[in-house]
């Protein structure tokens, strides 16, 4: 079965444990304002405006994002990195956009991916119907849940979408007994008030989580949206400091969470 993909990067560090091969799925249901891959939004090939100088003259051009791909495709530019996973705890993780929607070609590639003796991670927003997840769930070997905002007005203003899903959706790969971390972004004066990492401590304290991985905002993507032809609602937005780092991260460890950032 064919996957649609915009990315597959090799020797990464920041999307699991260990060196990783991540594959990136194209289509998302979420449009968050603060989103660093606009590319992978929409659910087809797309195009982005490429720009070179040659003699001092400006030459654009545009550039196919997104192919399909089938799975022997896949596998075969994860099999590259198959050599540095043993020795560093590393393996495949499947992100996007939103892997869960193309949850067929997605249980695939977990199916071949396990045949090897990769491990095994998906890195999603938990946005997808019940029965996308469940034909995954007993496949993968770590989940990488996406959690933002708790309020659920909050959450739709700034992503597009209800929360009620993705709650749904953590709740039941942890009532399953599920390798979970939290992936929580850290976009302040959005995600990182009192009563939303209240409200989120208390959701992984219900859930029996432990781990928690504070992903700080950053604006290199602002380049992306102009070339797509796309406002980046958030452009005067900087990123956090380390001091605000540090305190965030301080709130969950005296909560007794295990607490990383950047994955």
């Amino acid at each position: 079965m064919n996957s649609l993909v915009f990315d597959i990067r090799h020797y990464t560090i920041h999307d699991g444990p260990g060196i990783r091969t991540t594959v990136f799925f194209k289509g998302c249901p979420l449009r968050c304002r603060w989103c660093h891959n606009p590319e992978s939004q929409e659910s087809g090939v797309g195009q982005v405006l490429v720009q070179r100088v040659l003699d001092g003259k400006l030459f654009e051009s545009k550039l196919a994002v997104g192919s399909w791909q089938s799975a022997g495709e896949v596998m075969k530019e994860i099999a590259k990195d198959a050599v540095f996973y043993d020795e560093s705890g590393g393996g495949v993780t499947f992100s996007g956009g939103e892997p869960l929607l193309q949850s067929e070609a997605l249980k695939e590639l977990l199916g071949l991916c396990r045949e090897q003796g990769y491990h095994t991670a998906i890195d999603t927003s938990g946005h997808a119907e019940p029965v996308a997840m469940e034909r995954v769930m007993e496949l993968a070997s770590l989940w990488l849940f996406d959690l933002k905002l708790m309020d659920d007005s909050r959450h739709m203003e700034y992503t597009g979408v209800s929360n009620e899903l993705a709650l749904k959706n953590l709740e039941t790969l942890a009532l399953a007994g599920k390798e979970i971390i939290i992936r929580f972004p850290l976009i302040p004066g959005i995600t990182d008030g009192k009563d939303n990492l209240e409200a989120l401590a208390m959701i992984m304290l219900k859930l029996g989580l432990k781990r928690i991985d504070i992903l700080p905002y950053h604006a290199i993507a602002r380049d992306k949206y102009r070339r797509m032809g796309k406002d980046f609602l958030l452009e005067s937005l900087k990123g956090p400091d380390d001091a605000k780092v540090d305190e965030i991260m301080t709130f969950f460890k005296d909560r007794g969470y295990l607490v990383g950032v950047g994955g």
